[in-house]
């Protein structure tokens, strides 16, 4: 056929034109898989920088934190269709599958714009190639509805891998549940609740701010904690939370300044060893200022340090590791340590911390958690109150920690924490710890441990 019968070919290849929600969630989900970063970082400060409208923003807050909590899940489907192991393939593939198959199965986004907006953000971060794989998969993934995916995985014997793959959380905090709640319908509620969002929390500062100023703003209080407030909405929209006198916070950790300074109600001299990033030092600050007391916050990361000083007032502030403390040659009434931890019990607000975490990380956190608690015991005046928190219900890290305090220092001996509780917080002891769960009490499952120093 000549040149001249045959029409000049166009170029029909067209430039990818992502949508710029999906581009922006898909950058943060590469930097928190793959780079290590913090969602609850990274994506309020790439909204605020953001020209997107409150629907929009929603929209991402959702896909980012919900891809996050479930890509487990995902991840299980993928496997069923993909032509090589899922573990071999394309960390960046990986990903942008991950984001269709949440608009696909959790959120209210239509089949046909699930997988075509999708492979627009393939094309656009992958090359037309790999775009192309992906198109095959969601395409494959969108034969069959969740509950058709799930169907095998119903059937599988083993507790703890069918529970694994069904609410998206790895085996070994499946079974860390289970050897704490001993049943795994609850073990099943709890995992539940990890995959439900927190709605934020204020908390209201004695001195600064009161419970009647943020019911007035449409807050409505907490069921168990006397500084918290429920709020359907943006917290920093409000004047006193811009203003620092008032803040968010969670309501156990909330619970576990308001125990511990009722516990330590008659000490004068109280230490918040581990107070970044300010949460529990800026409501034990005001109590203790409300009191009579004097407040000590510590905080290895002079960063931390400088967010608790945001919040303190004018309590005072060190910054060093609080495993030499005692450097600073003063002994303390009341000590706080709320130590690192795998943070198994804040997982419904920091979703890819129950991918991050492993068992091996255990033993150097354990070790960790020893060391911060001889630290606190050496400054402790004789009578004094050593309470003991993590946020993580995890037996090695509360159970086995407070058997470990207890041999390592038989000048203490645990006190019980359940007089000190609010009215109505049932089944929130674990012998004399403080024990809470997220499907409990709605709120993180927060551990404490209290400890009073024989006197001479």
């Amino acid at each position: 056929m000549s040149d001249k019968a045959t029409p000049a070919r166009r170029n029909t290849f067209k430039s990818p034109k992502p949508n710029p929600i999906r581009l922006l969630v898909f950058d943060i989900l590469q930097e928190v898989n793959q780079r290590g970063g913090y969602s609850n970082l990274l994506l309020p400060s790439a909204l605020t920088d953001s020209k997107f409208e409150q629907r929009d923003k929603g929209f991402a807050t959702e896909l980012l934190y919900g891809t996050l909590r479930m890509q487990g899940r995902h991840d299980y489907i993928a496997a069923q269709i993909s032509d090589r192991p899922w573990n071999e393939v394309d960390s960046g593939i990986v990903d942008v599958i991950r984001l269709g198959a949440h608009q696909l199965f959790e959120m209210r986004v239509a089949t046909h714009a699930a997988v075509s907006e999708t492979v627009e953000l393939a094309r656009k971060v992958l090359g037309e190639s790999k775009a192309s794989f992906v198109n095959a998969m969601l395409r494959k993934m969108s034969a069959q509805t969740l509950d058709q995916w799930m169907e095998p995985v119903n059937q599988i014997k083993d507790d703890v891998e069918r529970l694994a793959i069904i609410h998206s959380h790895p085996e070994w905090i499946v079974s860390a549940y289970f050897d704490l709640l001993k049943d795994f319908s609850e073990v099943e509620s709890a995992l539940i609740a990890n995959n439900i969002p927190a709605s934020p929390t204020l908390v209201w500062w004695p001195g600064r701010s009161s419970q009647e100023e943020l019911v007035d703003l449409g807050g409505v209080p907490t069921e168990y904690s006397q500084y918290g407030i429920k709020f359907d909405g943006i917290p920093n929209t409000l004047e006193p939370v811009r203003r620092r006198r008032a803040g968010v916070q969670d309501e156990g950790s909330q619970l576990v300044a308001q125990i511990f300074s009722n516990a330590a109600a008659s000490s004068q001299r109280w230490l918040d060893l581990c107070a970044g990033p300010g949460g529990k030092a800026a409501l034990l600050s005001a109590i203790a200022q409300e009191k009579g007391k004097d407040f000590t916050a510590n905080e290895v990361s002079q960063p931390r340090a400088e967010l608790v000083r945001q919040v303190v007032g004018s309590a005072r502030v060190w910054v060093g590791d609080g495993r030499e403390i005692a450097s600073h040659g003063e002994l303390f009434d009341a000590i706080l340590a709320d130590v690192p931890c795998t943070g198994l019990g804040a997982l419904r607000r920091r979703p890819e911390v129950r991918w991050r975490r492993t068992v091996t990380d255990l033993r150097a956190l354990t070790a960790l958690q020893r060391e911060l608690s001889d630290s606190a015991v050496s400054v402790l005046a004789d009578g004094g109150l050593f309470a003991y928190a993590t946020c993580s219900p995890h037996f090695a890290e509360t159970t086995v920690a407070v058997a470990d305090i207890l041999k390592a220092h038989p000048e203490l001996e645990q006190i019980d924490l359940s007089p000190f509780l609010p009215d109505g917080l049932n089944g929130a002891m674990r012998g004399k710890s403080l024990s809470l769960w997220t499907h409990r009490h709605q709120s993180d499952s927060m551990f404490m441990a209290a400890f009073r120093k024989k006197g001479k």
